[in-house]
């Protein structure tokens, strides 16, 4: 006997259709749950400030110190009494010490008895073409003018020797160099007119010092009369090296 089945009530008849539905409801679920997003939630804090508005405060009483008023100034006299001076006062005379057109004058003065002082010329005669130099204390037993200028040159090297003091300042920051110092012998022997060129101020001054203090000398003399007799002479400022 065949068995015979109604298509209406076939289960199998669409299962190829809820297939594909039952596929794309599980695919859309699927895709809603991954792109799903959740957010803290923020409490929300609502500050309030109470405010009084009548603010009461109890302010001291102080008094007032009341202080007298000032005495008011002393009025004038109503009759103002003139006193006449009792002694008379004597008047000093102060007798003018200029002299007028018409005042003679008696004293006369003779010419003859006014004397007239001669005043002496400064005469400078460089050292190279003097006649006599001057003589250093010490060179006075050399004979002949060339003798006395090299013994003269001579003693001035000693002397810069002897009294030479590296400044220290100079010495600190390495500075050396070469010094021109020209001063004078005047008519009385002594150094004067110094005047030096240098690289430093520092080393100008220590040659000035040495030169001012060399000795008094024997002036020189040109014609038989002293004269001044400028001179030049350099000082040189090196730094030993190591």
């Amino acid at each position: 006997m065949q068995v015979k089945k109604n298509p209406n009530v076939d289960l199998n008849r669409n299962s190829g259709l809820y297939f594909v539905i039952g596929l794309t409801l599980v695919l859309f679920l699927t895709w809603r749950a991954l792109e799903y997003k959740s957010y803290p939630k923020n409490d929300e804090i609502v500050e309030m400030m109470n405010v009084v508005e009548e603010l009461k405060e109890d302010v001291p009483v102080t008094e007032q110190i009341k202080t007298p008023p000032p005495p008011p100034p002393p009025s004038a006299p109503e009759i103002i009494e003139v006193v006449e001076d009792a002694a008379e006062i004597e008047e000093t005379v102060i007798e003018s010490t200029e002299s007028s057109q018409e005042q003679v004058i008696e004293e006369v003065v003779d010419v003859d008895d006014v004397e007239v002082g001669e005043e002496e010329e400064e005469i400078s005669v460089p050292f190279a073409i003097i006649e006599n130099v001057p003589v250093y204390p010490g060179c006075e037993s050399a004979k002949g003018n060339a003798a006395r200028k090299a013994c003269f040159q001579k003693k001035i090297q000693e002397h810069i020797v002897k009294e030479f003091r590296y400044p220290q300042i100079a010495a600190e920051m390495g500075i050396q160099g070469r010094v021109f110092v020209q001063f004078a012998i005047n008519s009385k022997g002594h150094i004067d007119r110094i005047r030096t060129r240098g690289p430093d101020p520092g080393l100008e001054k220590e040659a000035a010092r040495i030169v001012g203090s060399l000795p008094k000398m024997t002036p020189g003399m040109q014609r038989g009369r002293a004269v001044t007799v400028p001179y030049s002479i350099p000082v040189n400022f090196k730094l030993a090296t190591q």
